[in-house]
């Protein structure tokens, strides 16, 4: 099972967001691996964000079977009727991505949300497993998993071993205070004289040290600054003693909506890709190499931007700015020499 630690050190973010989901994990979290029959999907319709206390905006979405799609799905998956989607948000969960419901029973999120859509294109019935990060990817090379939806970024390495379908931007963010008029334009240099927190042994600490470099060769200063928990952060930007937090996107989505009727709103004021300034990076579904399911996953996907669906997923959960105009099959992914 991976550390409270280790999962901060690859989601990047704060210890006290996976602290706080803690309290909305069930039972079923001290063990390695939960798995339940969905019963959130049912024919022509998914109710997506149930029980996210505030993550997510519940929405019933209109999704039917499509024929032409279920066709490509290999035989193997078509005979057994369903889906299993591979879930790692064990132990504590880390929304608004994948966590356990207020009903302490429902693993919601928008990655599990996404997953269901694609099985109802497929006709198939889905079937989260929730795991540790290390075991979600046992169960996807084993076949006990058919699909990982778990914020996983396409990269090169993994290419060796999976296919990959994109759905999302991999995208970090600067967080302000509502009332800052400051953007960050995706030029560093903007960020001159600015303090900033952000989480230590990340990829954005990386990014923002090698800014912090630039900036001082050139006679100019960046402040990074430090703090133990996501409460410390959001005090710290309450009180004027940082300027922005630099963290993963979607923890920006989750923290503008859980502050937005507070005395302090925080709104988004800019994004970066997470594989640097020469590539997007990109979030993707993950299958065993040559398992034949990327393609229906893809087009399942592209199915759901053209219907619209996929929009009203993004923005049910305030992620509207990853959004992709197409899936595609294992593009381009953070090269070997960044990972």
């Amino acid at each position: 099972m991976s550390s409270p630690r280790s999962l901060r050190r690859r989601l990047g973010v704060p210890g006290a967001v996976l602290a706080s989901a803690a309290l909305v994990v069930s039972l079923a979290a001290c063990s390695g691996q939960a798995s339940a029959e969905d019963g959130a999907a049912k024919a022509g319709s998914v109710t997506i964000a149930a029980h996210t206390n505030g993550a997510g905006t519940e929405t019933a979405i209109t999704v039917d079977k499509v024929d032409s799609i279920a066709a490509e799905v290999p035989d193997a998956v078509k005979k057994s009727g369903k889906l299993v989607i591979g879930v790692g948000a064990l132990p504590a969960g880390f929304p608004p991505l994948a966590f356990t419901g207020d009903d302490q029973k429902t693993l919601t999120g928008s990655e599990p949300d996404l997953g269901r859509l694609v099985a109802a294109v497929l006709g198939l019935k889905p079937e989260v497993k929730n795991a540790t990060w290390d075991n979600l990817f046992v169960g996807i090379d084993t076949g006990a998993t058919d699909v990982g939806f778990s914020n996983i970024t396409d990269t090169e390495q993994r290419k060796e071993k999976y296919d990959f379908a994109s759905y999302r931007k991999d995208e970090l963010a600067f967080t302000v205070l509502k009332k800052d008029t400051w953007e960050f334009d995706g030029d560093y240099k903007n960020l001159a004289g600015k303090t900033v927190a952000v989480s230590a042994g990340t990829n954005q600490e990386k990014i923002l040290l090698e800014w912090k470099s630039k900036l001082e060769a050139a006679g100019k200063t960046l402040d990074l600054k430090y703090y133990p928990d996501a409460n410390s952060v959001w005090l710290a930007l309450n009180s004027g003693k940082i300027e922005a937090y630099f963290g993963p996107n979607p923890t920006a989505a989750y923290q503008n909506t859980q502050s937005a009727s507070s005395a302090n709103p925080t709104r988004t004021a800019g994004t970066f890709s997470g594989a640097g300034e020469t590539l997007q990076g990109l979030i993707a579904a993950t299958v065993k190499k040559d398992s034949g399911l990327d393609k229906p996953i893809a087009d399942a996907i592209n199915h759901l931007i053209e219907g619209g669906q996929y929009a009203k997923w993004l923005k049910a959960y305030n992620l509207t700015n990853e959004g992709l105009p197409k899936s595609e099959i294992n593009p381009p992914g953070l090269p070997l020499d960044n990972q």
